[in-house]
């Protein structure tokens, strides 16, 4: 079995360097992205089969990276997290296929129960029947 790929886009430092260990310590490749533009350039090189997707950064917001990231491979699977409570946005983001969200300040084991769960079901070839509530 491959390593799973797991892309984390957040332009706050700390909680992408937190996320990058978390997930890096779990066994998986890691790649780290701080806006829009080197989240897209990830994307497309490396292919990750997981991103953990900021809703609010400077620049290319969380929701029209979202658009880029589904128009370049329909198949990533997408985890929203926000510090806001944009139910419009969030709604929108899961028009395009976002699995689920966190609210920050997240549980960190149960971002990663969420990230096993959903690469679990990729794997098995059943994300239709997973259902995440966090």
């Amino acid at each position: 079995m491959t390593r799973k790929k797991i892309l984390i886009v957040d332009d706050q430092y700390g909680i992408r360097l937190l996320l990058f260990e978390v997930f890096k310590k779990d066994g998986y490749k890691t790649f780290q992205a701080a806006n829009g533009k080197e989240a897209l350039e990830i994307v497309r090189n490396e292919v990750p089969d997981i991103v953990l997707l900021d809703m609010k950064m400077p620049g290319m917001d969380g929701l029209e990276i979202l658009k880029h990231i589904k128009g370049i491979n329909n198949g990533i699977n997408v985890i929203m997290m926000t510090a806001y409570g944009e139910l419009d946005m969030l709604e929108e983001a899961t028009n395009y296929g976002v699995i689920t969200h966190f609210t920050k300040p997240f549980d960190i084991d149960q971002m990663r129960m969420a990230v096993k769960q959903v690469l679990i079901a990729v794997e098995n070839n059943n994300l239709d029947e997973i259902k995440l509530n966090f």
